[in-house]
């Protein structure tokens, strides 16, 4: 009888694509708050007076807590002793105060003129680093424990085309940001307007994992799990680290993620200020062709997820991915290819870019990894993510532009700010692509000679 009730559930399509759904949602909402403030860069340069170092600081903030603090590391052990309950509501709610405190930040003029000592930082600026840096913690936690769900209901099933469609989801969240993030500020007259819709969206989040606990608990009391949500032969022992890191492929695949996401997200902190240095597209516009990138990338993810299901081929989609950031962001270095035409083109193509990778990269980890440490193994790969591609490589961007790449002054109603050449930045993230190539064909290589299955199909027969 219970097998019957547990099949009943989880081997129920409504029960998982239902399961999807919600945990897709929330990552929805966290992506736009990632993300908002890359169409605000001309105008926080212009009403704030931040400079690019000070915005690369506070973008590369996300990842403060969960880098030097171990908090995403931590996040992934809580998540496997504690289970997708407890731990996607903790992170949920980190969230939200981590968002309204970085609303709060940008939008108080109780913190001018105030300056941080030691590190000589603006208050408004520390302000809204911290609060980004908790928020930062919140999603990273919320992407992992998604992940792990996804792993459970899905495995034996449609797990490619789940953990892609779960990803286009969440980019979907960037695109609004991206695309609206500017409009809202405009309307509003306030950088702070479209941060303050984030901490509702976050709230909405909130509420909707709840709906996504008691279909948990359901699951949990028809497959004799405990009430963690862990099955007691599937316990997490810190032991697993250890055994993780002892997996040769397991490294490969974490630095191309860090490798291949530093060529992604960090471009799309500086796309819309690329669009209007480079392509002279007006600033109320300059989020309107970065935010193609995530609206192509989801049926593209819906595409390259399904034939990872039935046909396999994982690491050569993640190198086909790879080599193709590589040309897209060649492409964006060249300094006569400067159309809107050109600019539109490249961003369709990094859509396939962004679709190839994350569609056979996370369903890929759960072949060579048992279950009980996914949440710690994704984990990892997340933190390194975190190390690199949302704290390092924005931070270096920023600094390379004040240092390097200012060529003038712009002024924009009156309103002056600086001019730069993005060339050096884009020849950077042409490198890193280069170097997610290198670890996709050692990855590859490494699948052949262990067996991990990587090019085999995910859905069971």
């Amino acid at each position: 009888m219970t097998e019957a009730i547990r099949r009943s559930l989880r081997d129920s399509v409504l029960a998982r694509w239902a399961s999807l759904l919600i945990v897709s949602f929330t990552m929805l909402c966290g992506y736009y708050v990632a993300d908002v403030l890359s169409p605000l860069k001309p105008l926080i340069e212009q009403q704030l007076k931040w400079t690019s170092a000070e915005y690369g600081f506070v973008t590369g903030a996300y990842a403060w807590f969960n880098v030097f603090l171990f908090m995403l590391i931590f996040g992934g052990v809580i998540l496997d002793k504690m289970g997708a309950r407890f731990t996607g509501i903790l992170a949920s709610a980190l969230m939200v105060i981590g968002c309204g405190v970085k609303w709060w930040a940008v939008s108080t003029h109780a913190l001018d003129g105030t300056v941080v000592p030691l590190i000589n930082v603006k208050g408004q600026v520390m302000a809204a680093s911290l609060g980004f840096a908790t928020f930062g913690v919140g999603i990273e936690i919320v992407g992992v424990t998604a992940t792990k769900v996804i792993a459970r209901w899905f495995k034996g099933y449609e797990i490619a085309l789940a953990m892609g469609l779960q990803v286009g989801t969440a980019r979907i969240g960037t695109g609004l940001a991206i695309g609206l993030g500017g409009p809202i500020a405009v309307h509003f007259r306030s950088v702070g307007a479209p941060i303050l819709v984030g901490v509702v969206l976050l709230a909405v989040g909130l509420v909707a994992y709840f709906f996504y606990c008691a279909m948990d608990l359901k699951l949990d009391r028809t497959e004799g799990v405990d009430a963690q949500g862990t099955a007691e032969e599937d316990a997490f022992r810190l032991s697993d680290i250890g055994a993780i890191l002892r997996i040769r492929g397991f490294w490969y695949i974490t630095v191309l993620c860090a490798l291949f996401y530093s060529g992604v997200f960090p471009f799309l902190k500086y796309a819309p200020d690329l669009m209007v240095q480079k392509f002279h597209v007006k600033e109320s516009l300059a989020g309107s062709i970065p935010s193609i990138l995530p609206y192509a990338a989801m049926p593209l993810t819906f595409l390259f997820g399904s034939y990872y299901d039935r046909k396999g081929k994982g690491a050569t989609l993640m190198v086909m991915g790879s080599v193709l950031l590589v040309a897209v962001h060649f492409v964006f270095t060249v300094p006569l290819l400067d159309s809107w035409l050109v600019a539109l083109a490249a961003t369709i193509f990094l859509g396939f870019a962004f679709a190839l990778v994350p569609s056979a990269m996370w369903p890929s980890v759960p072949k060579f990894i048992p279950h009980r440490q996914l949440g710690t193994a994704y984990a990892l790969i997340f933190w390194t993510q975190n190390l690199v591609a949302l704290w390092g490589v924005p931070y270096l961007i920023g600094y390379v532009l004040d240092r390097y790449c200012v060529v003038g002054t712009r002024v924009v109603d009156g309103v002056s700010s600086p001019a730069y050449n993005y060339a050096l930045p884009m020849t950077i993230f042409t490198c890193l692509g280069v170097l997610a190539v290198v670890f996709g064909l050692l990855l590859k290589r490494e699948d052949k000679v262990k067996g991990f299955g990587l090019e085999l199909p995910c859905r069971e027969k």
